[in-house]
């Protein structure tokens, strides 16, 4: 079992860390503040080469995998968790392609992924349908040469900014089997964004509500160019990208328990430096405990999409370290905050954002109930086995 990250690794772990610390620190509080997506952020990571990771070399990527993403996501996040997710969104809409799409549509759609010419967005949740994907109701109708798309998507991320949609849709009958994947022109006529969401936190990257009404997809469109297979596609891709959200909490909650460190060593109280009290150390021991413990389960679960382990027999690994990871990062933004006392609760330290871009970790891309179901079947099935 190897423990050190390679010169590759390290590369890309240090070129976050730069991008993080030299883009994305300074300007962090006034993204939160605007709302606005933060476009420089993005040519950061295009310039670097850090949007390809999870797109296959022979698909138009760079190939580097989910782990070394994972690096890179957990630099950006421990200033701004955002940034963090404009890194997840370099997956999640092309992971389906990269899962169901022909040779011709890999080639056609994910290398301009891969660039930074184009954007994408993953259009599964609807207004009633969120943990409860195989139930969607955004309709597929075969009509030619087109499919005629109708229906509504919500709370997806990144879709004020995106170039093209990965949209699941029904083209069959109930339950998953009747679920196809399309990937279509987010500019195409009948797509409206109706609202955007004023959020409570990760508010650098605006969620889109999208109505979509007679809108016409051409079936060369349609992933695989074969009805049925869409819900598959889905869960393989949220299966994968699971740890890209565990670094998200592993690198917000660093972020987080660095800067109360460093304010405890300079605040005085009673005398002394605040870091200087038993209470005080404790809780800073308990955050680098589950810090550690977070940062080993994700890492092993990156570690095992890229051994290509995220099949239905591994997922209860994947979901453990999302649940923990998230959690953690809950926990561990709640304990800073705390430090600083009513200093933390001011919008003149970042732990407040910290704190408020903490709790929708716990909801996206599964949450943390789904992956305690995912978790307690494994060991109702025994492939998760103790003993």
């Amino acid at each position: 079992m190897e423990f050190e990250l390679s010169e590759e690794h390290r590369l890309i772990k240090d070129t976050a860390r730069r991008i993080a610390r030299d883009i994305v620190a300074p300007r962090a509080k006034e993204v939160d503040v605007t709302g606005e997506y933060p476009h420089d952020f993005f040519d950061a990571f295009r310039k670097a080469g850090l949007l390809g990771m999870a797109i296959p070399e022979e698909m138009g990527g760079t190939g580097n995998g989910i782990f070394p993403l994972c690096l890179a996501i957990e630099e950006v996040a421990k200033y701004e968790c955002g940034a963090g997710l404009m890194l997840v969104l370099t997956g999640l809409p092309n992971r389906p392609i990269v899962f169901g799409g022909t040779k011709e549509q890999q080639q056609r759609w994910l290398p301009g992924a891969s660039e930074g010419v184009t954007k994408g967005a993953f259009c599964l949740t609807e207004p009633d349908h969120g943990s409860d994907a195989a139930n969607l109701e955004t309709r597929a109708v075969r009509d030619g040469d087109d499919y005629v798309l109708n229906g509504n998507k919500v709370y997806i991320s990144g879709g004020t900014v995106a170039d093209y949609l990965t949209v699941f849709a029904r083209t069959g009958g109930p339950g998953p089997k009747g679920i196809s994947a399309f990937v279509v022109d987010a500019h195409a006529p009948g797509i409206n964004i109706d609202r955007t969401d004023d959020k409570m936190g990760v508010r650098s990257v605006p969620t889109a509500h999208f109505s979509f009404s007679d809108v016409r997809v051409p079936a060369e469109n349609l992933l695989g160019l074969a009805e049925g297979n869409g819900f598959n596609h889905a869960m393989l891709t949220l299966n994968s990208l699971r740890p890209t959200v565990g670094a998200r909490g592993v690198g917000l909650a660093e972020g987080a328990a660095g800067y109360a460190l460093e304010w405890a060593r300079g605040r005085k109280a009673f005398g002394s430096s605040v870091i200087d009290f038993e209470a005080i150390q404790f809780m800073f021991a308990d955050m680098a405990i589950q810090i550690e413990a977070a940062r080993n389960l994700v890492y092993k679960a990156a570690w095992l999409v890229d051994q290509g382990k995220f099949g239905k027999e591994y997922a209860h690994n994947l979901s453990i370290a999302k649940a923990f990871a998230t959690e953690m990062a809950n926990k561990v933004a709640f304990d800073a905050l705390q430090v600083l006392g009513a200093q933390g609760y001011m919008k003149d330290h970042p732990l407040e954002r910290h704190y408020r871009d903490a709790r929708q970790l716990m909801i996206v891309e599964g949450t943390s109930q789904v992956q305690r179901v995912v978790i307690s079947r494994a060991m109702i099935d025994r492939n998760l086995v103790y003993g």
